[in-house]
């Protein structure tokens, strides 16, 4: 399974949820070229490398999947689906939209979720409360989070992350036993309010910095 949102929807939050709860799901720990944040650990969080080690994984066809984002790069390893499905486990992915259209490639029966947060204001404070981003990367990742919202159609459930007791019981049961998620009509709602909330608060760092923000986002990073 795929857990894709736009960051700071909770997906790392229902992921974990899902593995601690010890219900059959594994936990797809992701390669990067990120540093760690304090308390982060090797091979628990991310398996932490530098940018050759990375793209030496991709000449080797290590990388079940793999994109640049915010300017890192981020991949899963084939070895954790490999060593998942031979044990008879869930393996699950919390990753980007650019991931999981490569993961809808090469693993066609891949079940693929979007995660919505319940509205603009709550997601977009909860991304300044991380503290843990200047205003020009919080720039980079809202304007990365409209392209990702524009890409929900090419999931097969989308779910509302309100409530995340009730989201990680749905998500469960979506897993096992199918269903429709969020309706087109509501997403479509949903999607157009956060897209709103996006455009305000970027006007707003404008406005702090005094001018445009000149940020150098996804698509303007070369390997």
């Amino acid at each position: 399974m795929v857990l894709a949102a736009p960051s700071g929807a909770g997906k790392t939050t229902i992921a974990r949820r899902l593995v601690g709860d010890r219900t059959g799901f594994v936990f797809s720990t992701s390669a990067t070229t990120r540093s760690p944040r304090p308390g982060e650990r090797e091979g628990v969080d991310y398996f932490f490398t530098d940018e050759a080690g990375f793209l030496s994984m991709i000449e080797r066809g290590e990388l079940a999947e793999w994109a640049r984002v915010h300017g890192r790069l981020y991949g899963t390893p084939v070895r954790n689906l490999e060593q998942a499905a031979a044990r008879g486990e869930y393996p699950l992915l919390d990753i980007d939209v650019q991931g999981a259209r490569q993961i809808r490639e090469r693993v066609p029966d891949a079940l693929l979720v979007f995660v919505l947060p319940p509205s603009a204001e709550l997601w977009i404070d909860r991304l300044r409360g991380r503290g843990t981003e200047a205003s020009a990367e919080l720039a980079i990742r809202l304007r990365t989070a409209v392209d990702e919202l524009e890409a929900v159609g090419e999931f097969d459930v989308v779910v509302l992350n309100d409530d995340l007791n009730e989201t990680v019981a749905e998500v469960r049961r979506l897993v096992r036993d199918g269903g429709a998620g969020l309706g087109e009509d509501e997403v479509r709602q949903l999607v157009g309010a956060l897209k709103d909330g996006v455009a305000h608060a970027l006007n707003d760092l404008e406005r702090v910095q005094d001018g445009p923000l000149t940020t150098r986002g996804p698509a303007d990073v070369g390997h």
